[in-house]
C-alpha cells in the first residue's frame, strides 16, 4: 500500500471514529457522514473494518452503551430514560434489551452497585501494585479549560503497549525539530468500564510554538472540546492512574453533587511515564462535570 494511501485511510477512519464520539447522542446518520468525507458508504464500511476490526454500527452500539453504563453511576439524579436519550437511545426498550446483554444486569442493577464488581475486575489486571491508595486527600480544582488542538496517534488498549505509541510521537516530535509543546491522552472509553483490550486511548501533541501549529503535519489532528472540568493532580507509577479514575468516578463524584457529561475526559502530563527512564508520572486529570 502507498503511503499516500494508507494516510488517507488512516484519516478517514480516525475521523469517522471522531465523528461518532461527538455525535454519540445524536441519531447518528452515516448517509451524512459520507458526504461530508466524500466517500461512498461501501468504502466508508470497507476501510472501518479493516483499522478497527468491526463495523461502524457495531462500534457505535458498543460507544453507546459505554457511555450509558458510565453516566448511570455518575448522573444519579439522571433517570434511566434520560441516561438512554443523552447516550443516542430513541426507545428504552432497546436500551434495557443492549444493556442487559452487554453488561449481563440490568441497568438498575448497574446504578445501584452492579458496577463495582464490574470494574474492580478490570482494575486489577492492570495494576501492578496491589495496595489500595487513599485519594482522599486530593482537592480537585474546577477550572474553564479552551478549546486545545492537538497531533495524535490512536491505541487500541489500556495497557503498556500505549508506550510504542508514545515513542512514535517522540520520534515525530524530534523529526519536526518541535520544541515547545504538551503531551496529552484522551480517554474516548472509560477503563474502568470498558474491557481494557478495547479501549481507545488517544496520544496526543499539543503545538504551543505558535509557527509550528500554522504548519500542515501528515499526523491526524483532533479538537478537545472546551468546557468546565474537575482538575485532579496526581504523581505515581504504572497502574496508579486507572484508580485514580475508578476512585473519581465511583467516590469522588458521587459524593461532589456535580455529574459528568458526555465528553472525554483527559489527562496532561508533565511527566510522562510512558517515556520517562523511571517510569513515574506526573499529571493532571480532567473530568468534564455540570452542576445540576
Amino acid at each position: 500500500m502507498k503511503r499516500v494511501t494508507f494516510e488517507k485511510r488512516a484519516k478517514i477512519s480516525n475521523d469517522v471514529m471522531n465523528y461518532i464520539y461527538k455525535y454519540i447522542d445524536t441519531n447518528i446518520n452515516i448517509d451524512e457522514l459520507c458526504l461530508e468525507l466524500k466517500i461512498s458508504k461501501f468504502h466508508l464500511h470497507r476501510i472501518f473494518k479493516e483499522e478497527f476490526g468491526k463495523n461502524i454500527y457495531e462500534s457505535i452500539k458498543s460507544i453507546r452503551l459505554e457511555k450509558a453504563a458510565n453516566l448511570l453511576i455518575t448522573n444519579r439524579y439522571s433517570t434511566i430514560t434520560d441516561i438512554a436519550k443523552m447516550t443516542g437511545y430513541s426507545s428504552q426498550t432497546s436500551f434495557l434489551r443492549s444493556f442487559k446483554q452487554r453488561f449481563l444486569m440490568t441497568p438498575k442493577e448497574w446504578k445501584n452497585g452492579g458496577y463495582k464488581e464490574y470494574s474492580n475486575k478490570i482494575v486489577e489486571k492492570i495494576s501492578t501494585n496491589s495496595q489500595a491508595i487513599d485519594f482522599s486527600n486530593i482537592e480537585p480544582s474546577i477550572v474553564k479549560m479552551p478549546e486545545i488542538k492537538g497531533y495524535y496517534i490512536r491505541h487500541k488498549g489500556y495497557d503498556k503497549s500505549i508506550k510504542k505509541t508514545w515513542q512514535k510521537l517522540q520520534t515525530w516530535i524530534y523529526t519536526n525539530d518541535i520544541k515547545e509543546y504538551k503531551q496529552m491522552a484522551l480517554h474516548h472509553d472509560n477503563p474502568i468500564i470498558t474491557p481494557l483490550e478495547d479501549c481507545q486511548y488517544i496520544a496526543i501533541v499539543v503545538l504551543e510554538d505558535k509557527e509550528k501549529a500554522s504548519l500542515d503535519f501528515l499526523l491526524p489532528s483532533l479538537i478537545i472540546p472546551k468546557g468546565v472540568y474537575a482538575k485532579f493532580s496526581l504523581s505515581g507509577k504504572y497502574g496508579d492512574v486507572i484508580k485514580l479514575i475508578q476512585w473519581v468516578y465511583h467516590t469522588w463524584l458521587i459524593e461532589s453533587g456535580y455529574e459528568t457529561t458526555p465528553n472525554p475526559s483527559y489527562t496532561i502530563y508533565h511527566k510522562n511515564h510512558f517515556l520517562s527512564d523511571d517510569g513515574e508520572f506526573i499529571l493532571d486529570y480532567y473530568l468534564p462535570i455540570r452542576y445540576v
